[in-house]
C-alpha cells in the first residue's frame, strides 16, 4: 500500500509540472490544458502500480488498443493520443526520462468533414430576427454580427475588453488559440453599431466605467457575458424564425471564411484573418466553396443530372 501511495503522488507532481509547463511555456487555453491534464491523469491511472517512467512503446500500444474499444471518435483518440505524446515530451525536456517511448507513435488518420456554413441571405435572416428594443436584444445582435464579419471564435469575442479595440482603424485585437494575437477587421456598418452600443446601450445593461481593461460585453450584473450566454442568444434568434439548420458561434466562424474565399480574397490572407497557424487548417474553406459550386451546376445545368 506504501508503495502505490509513493507512485501515485508522484505521478500527481508530474500531472501539476506538466499542466504548469501547459500553461507557462506552451500557452495553451484553460480548455485545452483541462483536457490534456484528464487525458493524461485517465492513462496514469490505467497504468496502476507502473511508474510513468517505466512505460515502453508495447504498454503504450496496449494502451491503445484499450481506449479504441470504447467507440471514441477518431477525433478523441487522436486529442489523448496527442495528450500523452505531450507529457512525455515534457517529461524528456525535464530529464525526468532517458528516452521519450511514444515519440515514433502516430495519431490515427481523421476523416476530412467538409465545415457547416451558413448563406448570406440565411445569416441575415438570423440577425433580423433579434428584437433589437431592448438593450439585451441590442447586445446580441451586434455581438453575433461582429462573430459573423470578423471571424472570431466565440471565447476570443466574450474576452474582448475596451483596450483591444481601434476603431478609427475598424480593427480589433485579439487573443487565440495559445494567446497567439491578431487583429481582425469589421466593416463601417458594424464599427457604427459597436460604437452606438458602447455610447448609448451599454450603461442600460449596466453602468460601467469603460476602464481600458473593463469587459465590452456585460450582463445586467456588469460582469463579463460568458460563453454560454452568447450560444444561448444565437439558440433564441435561430428558434425565432424558425429555421432548421443547426447553428452554432462556430458555424458563423466557418461562413466567414467561406464567403471570403467565394468572393475572391487569398488563402493567406483568410488564414491571418481566421489566426490559424498552419494554411492546411485554412484550405478546408475552399473545398467548401467548390462543393458549393457542384451543388449549384448539378440543381441548374439541364444536363447535370444525365
Amino acid at each position: 500500500m506504501c508503495i502505490i501511495i509513493i507512485i501515485m503522488t508522484e505521478k500527481q507532481e508530474y500531472l501539476e509540472d506538466f499542466k504548469l509547463y501547459l500553461k507557462s511555456e506552451k500557452n495553451f487555453s484553460d480548455h485545452t490544458i483541462r483536457a490534456y491534464c484528464a487525458d493524461t491523469y485517465t492513462f496514469l491511472l490505467w497504468i496502476g502500480n507502473l511508474d510513468a517512467k517505466d512505460i515502453d512503446p508495447k504498454k503504450f500500444s496496449e494502451y491503445l488498443y484499450f481506449i479504441q474499444q470504447i467507440n471514441y471518435t477518431k477525433t478523441t483518440v487522436a486529442r489523448k493520443i496527442a495528450s500523452i505524446k505531450a507529457f512525455y515530451k515534457f517529461l524528456y525536456q525535464e530529464e525526468i526520462i532517458e528516452y521519450n517511448p511514444i515519440d515514433n507513435v502516430s495519431s490515427p488518420k481523421q476523416s476530412k468533414t467538409l465545415p457547416n456554413f451558413l448563406y448570406e441571405d440565411e445569416i441575415e435572416n438570423i440577425l433580423r430576427g433579434i428584437k433589437i428594443d431592448t438593450p439585451a436584444g441590442y447586445r446580441n445582435r451586434i455581438i453575433l454580427e461582429l462573430l459573423w464579419v470578423s471571424g472570431m471564435r466565440i471565447s476570443e469575442l466574450s474576452s474582448l475588453n475596451y483596450e483591444n479595440l481601434n476603431l478609427e482603424q475598424n480593427e480589433i485585437r485579439v487573443f487565440g488559440k495559445g494567446a497567439k494575437e491578431r487583429i481582425v477587421l469589421i466593416p463601417d456598418k458594424t464599427k457604427d453599431e459597436l460604437i452606438n452600443y458602447i455610447q448609448n446601450v451599454s450603461d442600460l445593461i449596466h453602468p460601467t466605467s469603460k476602464n481600458q481593461t473593463d469587459p465590452i460585453f456585460i450582463n445586467y450584473n456588469g460582469y463579463r457575458l460568458q460563453n454560454q450566454s452568447i450560444r444561448k442568444a444565437l439558440k433564441q434568434a435561430v428558434n425565432s424564425i424558425h429555421f432548421t439548420k443547426k447553428v452554432t458561434p462556430h458555424v458563423f466562424r466557418h461562413s466567414f471564411a467561406t464567403h471570403l474565399l467565394e468572393n475572391g480574397a487569398d488563402l493567406r490572407v483568410v488564414q491571418e484573418l481566421l489566426g490559424h497557424s498552419s494554411i492546411k487548417n485554412t484550405q478546408i474553406y475552399t473545398h467548401v466553396s467548390i462543393q458549393r459550386l457542384k451543388d449549384v451546376y448539378n440543381h441548374t445545368h439541364p444536363h447535370a443530372g444525365e
